[in-house]
């Protein structure tokens, strides 16, 4: 039985299917006639011989993640469901639109997609102290976030919750937990929100079908095309859907909601993606996507079971193309263990990983060998001089989160805790070079050693300063900036590196940002499909052409074409860089 609530959240949606939210707003921006007479096709009709599911719900009122929430969770079962092994599943937002399980009843008897159990899941609704007045409506907080949130809902949630109901038949529900055999949709803050669950957890989805989504500045949807084209492609397929009179009358302030759906369309070609679209004259509803949706599942569905795979070499990201290796991809180190923190490498190539909980810090070898390391500190930062001998600064009052030695000795080290810049000449004698910072962590001198670099954990930007000829600075700005994600209030940035044409890359929330010579982030590398950041970076191998990131305590590597130009090698001149 479905509570009150539950019910009415159905209803609603069920009568509308078109995911529009109030017949004023529909009326208002109406096309003009004949623009929007979208009539579904066969595959869209109940079709004689064709066998049946069936369908039912349940209220979901016991939610951790969206604590006092209560929806309905309504869930599809094929008529092919035998319950002997998992089946694929589809998630749509917004309860089950687009006539989904008589779509699905044709296409997986016309063998277009496998057997799919759909689990509609409506917003949250949370009740105020005086019940159905003025409840707190979780839809937008939901859908349109730009974070993983809304994806362990579902799989940490609601699948579990499914799979304790039986079909109709009476039989076991098995979900399939293969994020290949995961499929999202939904329309306009649910066609975010369907985009959104695999682009943040491709480990969990991998197949979008979007409609009239809602890609503008609600909650940061604005910002997914140009976190598409610099992000390393991820394995996800996309359909969208929209039309040119599309424009939610209820919040045209936010953006243009055709325009911004072209522009992520742009951006998943010059990223690579495979994906297709349907552009129409259709307004903010469903009358179009209802009318294409069979094709749009044959597409996302097509060739299953063969993995959704991403598709590095499609990018038109230069920057990319510059450093990656297409016949390498991030390798763990298993060997390295499970506490990885800080890392350092010496000039023969070798990694030091300092442990996060322990005292104790492990070698990795340029022969792939991990042994504990010995004559270097534990507990403290140190890093290596050109000589090969271990550098650490002390002091009353220091606690350095970083250091970067230079080919003569000197040393450049930040303070996190007491939001400090020091150096310290080769003679030993220590200068405050900066103060005031936002937890100041990585530390680096530009190949050519003319430019000292610094970012800030607890926000978006890096600082640059220019270095005098007696290793001091001046020229202080405010100079790199880089993405942060949707649940930080910063970028995360943990240690840094260069290559031997001035790229930065830099440890953060959302992976390894590579900055341009002129500040900008160009190229986002994520470290694993379930988008960790990275904790530490640096070049290392016997040539300094292996990138390894730790992620979650965990190391990683993977060879790029680009070289490493650690601080303590000395100083090269850069090729010619342009202003633009």
């Amino acid at each position: 039985m479905c509570s009150p609530t539950g019910k009415r959240f159905l209803l609603f949606f069920m009568a509308f299917g078109s995911l529009m939210v109030g017949a004023g707003r529909l009326a208002a921006q109406t096309p003009p006639a004949g623009l929007d007479d979208y009539v579904p096709g066969p595959d869209s009709m109940p079709q004689e011989g064709v066998p049946q599911g069936k369908t039912f719900s349940f209220p979901f009122e016991d939610s951790k993640g969206f604590p006092g929430t209560v929806r309905t969770i309504t869930v599809y079962v094929p008529a092919q469901y035998t319950g002997e092994k998992p089946a694929c599943v589809y998630v749509g937002l917004d309860a089950l639109g687009y006539r989904a399980p008589v779509v699905f009843d044709n296409l997986i008897h016309q063998g277009d997609m496998p057997v799919t159990i759909a689990i509609g899941i409506s917003p949250g609704e949370v009740l105020s102290r005086n019940g159905e007045e003025n409840p707190r409506h979780n839809r937008s907080f939901e859908f349109d976030g730009l974070n993983g949130s809304l994806a362990r809902f579902v799989t940490d949630e609601i699948f579990p919750a499914v799979e304790k109901q039986q079909t109709p038949d009476g039989l076991p529900i098995r979900l399939s937990r293969d994020p290949n055999d995961h499929c999202a949709g939904g329309g306009s803050t649910g066609g975010i929100a369907a985009f959104t669950l695999a682009w943040e957890r491709p480990d969990l989805f991998r197949r979008v079908f979007s409609s009239v989504g809602t890609f503008v500045g609600m909650r940061g949807g604005d910002r997914y095309p140009v976190l598409v084209r610099k992000t390393e492609p991820k394995p996800v397929r996309v359909y969208q859907q929209d039309g040119e009179n599309d424009q939610w009358m209820g919040g045209p302030e936010v953006g243009d909601w055709w325009m911004s759906n072209q522009t992520l369309e742009r951006a998943l070609a010059f990223a690579g993606y495979d994906h297709q679209f349907a552009w129409g004259t259709g307004a903010h509803n469903g009358k179009h996507a209802t009318a294409i949706f069979p094709e749009a599942m044959r597409f996302l569905w097509k060739d299953w079971p063969e993995p959704v795979r991403a598709n590095t070499a499609g990018t038109q990201n230069v920057f990319l193309k510059a450093i990656l290796d297409l016949e390498s991809h991030w390798e763990l180190v298993k060997e390295a263990g499970e506490d990885c923190g800080h890392l350092v490498v010496n000039p023969q190539g070798e990694i030091f990983i300092q442990s996060r909980e322990e005292n104790a810090v492990r070698k990795l070898g340029v022969d792939g060998t991990v042994e504990i390391a010995t004559g270097v500190p534990s507990g403290r930062a140190f890093a290596y001089s050109a000589e090969g001998k271990v550098v650490t600064v002390d002091g009353e009052g220091l606690d350095l989160s970083c250091l970067a030695v230079t080919s003569g000795g000197a040393v450049y080290a930040t303070d996190a805790e007491a939001g400090k810049v020091w150096f310290v000449a080769s003679d030993g004698t220590k200068t405050l070079l900066d103060e005031g910072l936002m937890s100041p962590t990585g530390i680096g001198l530009s190949p050519d050693g003319l430019w000292l670099a610094v970012m800030e954990r607890e926000a978006h930007w890096g600082y640059s300063y220019r270095v005098k000829a007696d290793g001091s600075v001046e020229l202080k700005q405010r100079f790199y900036w880089m993405h942060e994600p949707d649940w930080a209030s910063g970028s995360g940035a943990g240690n840094l590196c260069w290559d031997r044409e001035g790229r930065l890359y830099v440890a953060t929330h959302l992976g390894v940002q590579v900055l341009d010579r002129n500040g900008r982030s160009r190229a986002i590398l994520p470290v694993t499909p379930a988008h960790n950041g990275a904790e530490s970076v640096c070049f290392g191998g016997e040539n300094f052409d292996t990138l390894f990131a730790v992620c979650e305590g965990r190391l990683y590597r993977r060879h790029l074409k680009a070289i490493g130009a650690p601080a303590f090698l000395p100083p090269i001149k850069l090729p010619f860089w342009g202003k633009g």
